[in-house]
């Protein structure tokens, strides 16, 4: 298989020689590395698009439906991952495309920031205003599809600008402010489990910030004397299409990133729920156990998540950290199925942390390096992140399924550790990458 970040010119259809790969066009924009600032905005970015993401789809929209339908509350939580999910796996292919097409003075990546933190700010100003479920689940899903808008273009950026040899490290410094955003927000949302509408005004004025500061702190070069490919079937297909040539690698990876984002979704999407109907907590104390969960699992993902891909440059070694983190994923996973307390949801926190770090750093530089063309990088990137998206669609699914015949929690825990682990097995048949 050719190695993604191949130098060697790639024939186009038609015979011509396809000269654009990353290191073949020094003035494009996609080699303009610089360490330091790229690095802040890669942590800041991830940080201010998945935090405002994470608070309100894990606490304060469950709060807040607690308050407008507390007796639909499961099944519109289920409802609205699924409807936002289906919008953000969309998204993050069209939107990834069309920066991918892009020529501008901004380059291609941060005028979709820009646009979308603008509209994802004023989706969720919109839908801590009403008090209809229809109009929660619209701007829920209008949130969603700007939210994209930012992160298609953002992760790009790694396959863009980073030589393929530190793409562990700036993967890890990636994933720690993706870490920080996802666990750091739950903290904070936690002190707003009573005021859900106010927690909302805070993280709609995060995500407003997200793509300019990116686009202020690590400047693309302009691209606007990069030909632009005349518009044909054949340039949609390639531009807009599932990677067809050279993709084994880069689908075993989907599916691996799949199974993994549903089996930790189908638990972290209904932790308000499992502490309050599963172990029996008030809704007061529950708020405070996510929150004091959220800062284990913070320090143990910043900490392990930052060496682990420094670590997997240094060994030039990407499967064996990725299948080790979805291993102890899984093992916490499983623990609060033996002790329902709550004291066995911060074991849960603690081991989890630890495993989502490392998962979360390595991972995206393994996901780098199995993508079949540079020259669509975000789109392909994209269409990986629908693992994302998939599994944010059918682990609540799985859950609500499962609470629905159960009468409870105690099987998810089992199904869901079932999940990890298969997606840690997913990763080892994978033959590009070490």
């Amino acid at each position: 298989m050719s190695h993604p970040d191949q130098t060697t010119p790639k024939a186009r259809p038609g015979g011509a020689p396809d000269t654009t790969s990353i290191t073949a066009q020094p003035n494009d924009g996609r080699t303009h590395f610089r360490p330091i600032r790229l690095g802040f905005a890669l942590f800041l970015g991830g940080a201010l698009w998945i935090g405002p993401f994470f608070a309100n789809n894990a606490v304060l929209l469950p709060a807040r439906l607690e308050q407008i339908a507390p007796d639909d509350k499961v099944a519109l939580v289920a409802l609205l991952a699924i409807t936002g999910s289906i919008v953000a796996m969309l998204a993050n292919i069209v939107f990834g495309a069309l920066s991918d097409l892009t020529r501008s003075r901004l380059g291609r990546r941060a005028p979709w920031m820009i646009v979308g933190s603008v509209g994802a700010s004023a989706s969720l100003f919109a839908l801590l205003s009403t008090e209809s479920v229809t109009l929660v689940v619209v701007f829920w899903m209008a949130f969603q599809l700007f939210l994209n808008a930012i992160a298609a273009p953002l992760l790009a950026t790694l396959a863009d600008r980073v030589p393929p040899a530190r793409r562990g490290t700036y993967s890890a410094v990636y994933g720690v402010g993706v870490l920080f955003g996802v666990f750091g927000s739950q903290i904070i949302a936690s002190s707003f489990v009573t005021a859900p509408a106010t927690g909302m005004v805070v993280f709609a004025i995060a995500v407003v910030v997200a793509g300019p500061l990116v686009a202020v702190i690590a400047p693309e070069k302009s691209n606007t004397a990069v030909p632009r490919e005349a518009f044909s079937a054949g340039m949609v297909a390639r531009n807009f299409a599932f990677p067809r040539r050279n993709a084994r690698d880069y689908y075993l990876a989907l599916s691996g990133k799949l199974l993994f984002v549903l089996g930790t979704y189908s638990l972290t999407g209904y932790q308000l729920y499992i502490l309050t109907d599963y172990i029996g907590q008030p809704l007061a104390e529950a708020g405070g156990t996510i929150g004091l969960m959220a800062l284990i699992q913070l320090v143990t993902a910043l900490i392990f998540g930052a060496i682990s891909g420094p670590i997997s440059d240094r060994l030039k070694r990407r499967k064996a950290l990725v299948i080790g983190s979805a291993f102890l994923v899984a093992c916490a996973s499983l623990f609060p199925f033996f002790v329902a307390e709550p004291w066995a949801m911060l074991v849960y926190a603690l081991i989890a942390g630890i495993g989502t770090g490392v998962y979360n750093s390595v991972d995206q530089a393994l996901n780098t390096e199995v993508l079949p063309s540079p020259d669509n990088a975000a789109k392909d990137l994209g269409i990986l992140n629908m693992a994302n998206t998939g599994g944010q669609i059918l682990g609540p699914g799985v859950t609500s399924a499962i609470v629905g015949l159960t009468g409870g929690y105690g099987a998810v825990f089992i199904v869901a550790t079932g999940i990890v682990l298969a997606s840690g097995l997913l990763i080892r048949p994978i033959r590009s990458v070490r």
